[in-house]
């Protein structure tokens, strides 16, 4: 067995004034109640919030702070992300930081899918984050949207990735469609999925831990919880060689894969469908886009449609015919 703790904290989020207190706070609870915890993870922009306008500097007073918690806990640390502004192209990313446990930043990632159109103006990165915790194994991190596309995962786990770290901010209707696709992500890589979303305007909640069989190993609700799992990565080495449960062996079925993907060439032609999906931009009320219809055509068509089996225009109101 190769164990290792990892704690999870769905907390509320204030969007107009900081929330870097009320981590630390949470964070010496965590710790105090349960001090075998090696790794703590927190929601996307947990720190200050969903509203760009209050993005830093790349280097700043704050990550100082999140270094001296890691070190002073002896932690593995991720808090969150924050928009944090890059100082030679100027643009705006969503970026997650990865703390050691003598309070260095070993990684910084900045999510690759923004969630546009509704995220207009974040920059996406273009590079994973991979890193080893000694004699345990190998962590990686995406952001929310990214998991949505499952090559990032691919990514990550064809690197040997074990543990995927995946801090969310979900406020809206499709937390259960997420939901699903941490349980099928955990299947489909054969690897534990550490998914945390915030409250109020970090989120819904609903945070959960997924093991490489696809059980759910922890499902928050709606309320503040902070969840320490021991998680064993041995399972993970013996499902990858094994199969889940004696059964599919999907990365080395991947490997050993007879097509290699022709979509993934921008040149193909493969993706021409997608050329037709329109531009990506918030719908408006009313929008009819993809459609293609003509509403005054579609009228007659339902009026023609109900002729054979009425003989004549229908009254539904009524149930009976009337003279045409």
């Amino acid at each position: 067995m190769t164990p290792f703790a990892i704690a999870g904290v769905q907390m509320y989020v204030n969007a107009l004034q900081p929330n870097v207190d009320g981590m630390m706070q949470r964070l010496d609870v965590l710790m105090a109640r349960f001090p075998w915890t090696q790794m703590v993870l927190f929601s996307e922009l947990a720190p200050f919030g969903p509203l760009e306008r209050f993005k830093l500097p790349q280097e700043n007073d704050i990550i100082n702070k999140f270094c001296d918690a890691a070190r002073r806990h002896k932690v593995w640390l991720i808090p969150g992300s924050m928009f944090l502004t890059h100082p030679e192209d100027g643009r705006v990313y969503n970026t997650s930081l990865v703390i050691d446990p003598d309070g260095n930043v070993i990684r910084r990632y900045a999510k690759m899918f923004p969630f546009l159109p509704y995220e207009a103006g974040i920059a996406p990165g273009a590079e994973f984050c991979v890193f080893d915790v000694p004699g345990v194994g190998r962590f990686g991190l995406s952001i929310c949207y990214d998991m949505w596309f499952p090559e990032t995962t691919r990514q990550l786990t064809s690197q040997g990735v074990e543990v995927l770290l995946h801090p969310v901010l979900t406020g809206t209707t499709d937390r259960d469609a997420e939901l699903a696709i941490a349980r099928a992500t955990a299947a489909q890589f054969q690897c534990y999925v550490i998914d945390v979303n915030g409250l109020g305007a970090g989120g819904v909640g609903k945070s959960c831990v997924v093991d490489p069989t696809s059980l759910v190993l922890h499902q928050s609700g709606g309320q503040e919880d902070m969840f320490p799992i021991e998680v064993d990565l041995s399972m993970v080495r013996r499902q990858r060689e094994t199969g889940m449960k004696g059964l599919g062996q999907v990365l080395k079925s991947y490997r050993d894969r007879a097509v290699d993907f022709s979509v993934y060439d921008r040149s193909s032609g493969t993706d021409a469908f997608l050329h037709t999906l329109g531009p990506l931009e918030v719908p408006q009320q009313g929008s009819r886009a993809g459609l293609h219809v003509d509403v005054p055509a579609t009228l007659e068509a339902e009026r023609a449609a109900r002729a054979p089996i009425f003989g004549r225009d229908a009254s539904p109101a009524m149930g009976k015919t009337t003279s045409g």
